[in-house]
Order: C-alpha cells, then sequence, then structure tokens
C-alpha cells in the first residue's frame, strides 16, 4: 500500500488530476510528476498563482509599465529620427518591436526552466514538446536582435508564424474559461492569463504582417 502511494504522479497546476502512471495533465498538458519529488518552488507556484485570485487592474501593472517603456523609447527615437529628418513609421515600429523581442525574452530567460514549465500549461506546441518551451525566448532573442540588421521579409513571415501560434495556446485557454497565470513576463512577475495576453500575442503577428505589407 505504501508503495502505491509513492508511486502516486499528480499534476503541479491541477493536483487533483492523479495517475498511477506518467503521463500528462488532461487539464493543461503538463507532464505529470511524482507527488514525493515535485519541487518546493513549482508547489508554491500552485498555491501563489493557481487562480490568481480576483484580477484587477493592479494585476496588470508590471505589463502597463513594461508596455509603457517600450513605448516611450520607441517614440523618443522615433522624435530623434524626425528631427534628423529621417522619420519613418517603419522605423518606428521597428524600435518597439526590437525593445519588445529583447526584453520579453529576458524576463524569460531570468529563469528558463520556471518558464518552460509554465508555458508547457497552455501552448500547444509545448504542451506536446516540453523542449519547446526553453527554445521559445531564444527566438525572441533573434528576432529582437537580428531586426537590428535586418527588416527581411522572411524574419516578419516568421514573426507572424510564431507570435500567431502562441496566440492560438492562449485562446484555447480563454475559450475554457481558464485562469492561469501568463509567463510572458518569466515567473517573477505574476500576471494572469486574460484577453490582454491575446492581444499582445496576435498584436505582435499584426504588427509583423504591417511590415511586411509596407516593406
Amino acid at each position: 500500500m505504501n508503495a502505491a502511494i509513492k508511486k502516486l504522479y499528480i499534476c503541479p497546476m491541477h493536483p487533483e488530476i492523479v495517475s498511477d502512471k506518467p503521463s500528462r495533465c488532461s487539464k493543461c498538458g503538463m507532464k505529470l510528476m511524482l507527488k514525493n519529488e515535485i519541487p518546493e518552488r513549482m508547489v508554491s507556484v500552485q498555491t501563489e498563482d493557481r487562480g490568481l485570485g480576483n484580477t484587477t487592474w493592479r494585476s496588470y501593472i508590471p505589463l502597463m509599465v513594461i508596455a509603457g517603456l517600450l513605448l516611450l523609447v520607441a517614440f523618443s527615437l522615433g522624435l530623434r529620427d524626425f528631427r534628423a529628418g529621417v522619420f519613418s513609421v517603419e522605423n518606428t515600429l521597428t524600435y518597439f518591436m526590437i525593445g519588445f523581442f529583447l526584453t520579453f525574452a529576458g524576463f524569460k530567460l531570468i529563469d528558463l526552466k520556471g518558464f518552460a514549465e509554465g508555458y508547457s500549461t497552455y501552448d500547444i506546441l509545448a504542451q506536446r514538446w516540453f523542449t519547446y518551451g526553453y527554445i521559445y525566448p531564444f527566438i525572441e532573442l533573434f528576432f529582437g536582435l537580428a531586426m537590428i540588421f535586418t527588416q527581411s521579409s522572411w524574419l516578419f513571415g516568421a514573426e507572424i508564424l510564431v507570435m500567431g501560434f502562441s496566440g492560438i495556446g492562449v485562446a484555447k485557454k480563454l475559450l475554457k474559461r481558464e485562469q492561469f497565470q501568463c509567463v510572458c513576463l518569466g515567473t517573477f512577475l505574476k500576471v494572469p492569463l486574460t484577453k490582454v495576453t491575446l492581444v499582445e500575442d496576435f498584436g505582435m503577428a499584426t504588427l509583423a504582417l504591417i511590415m511586411l505589407l509596407v516593406h
């Protein structure tokens, strides 16, 4: 009986999901773990983030501050270009997108393992291929760095594909009316997974599409 208890596998995000063999959570797709081997950090994320309590405008302060700073930088650089007589909307959008990709990639890389675990709870590909959660931040990092040197059509196409696909996973969660922590800002800043996240993913895909059309 004791041996059977030790072999119970549970989902860190949904502890009510229990199995006697390795599998994945039927709710979020996360890989089940042995009950007595779940790290304390994951347990604390479960108790603090599951449901995230009542969502208010204060829940979005981290995202608003970061988005505001990115817009401020893009506007300032655009103003610099205007004063130099070389202003263009395309360049200003590029400044914002570079800042977005580099900043959001940086937050994810602070706790890469934690991001991968959280991302696997709602991203379609990461649910099936956990390693993609480790790769995704580097994709965003590549996008940001690459746009400094080039505005090629293939780059914008890749951004549309990646960001649009990520948005689909968020949309599925919202349709199920499930509330989870968004790890778009890594694991240190807790942001609810809501329509704002959907706008973020599809918004960046839309900006990339605009850049592709005007390029």
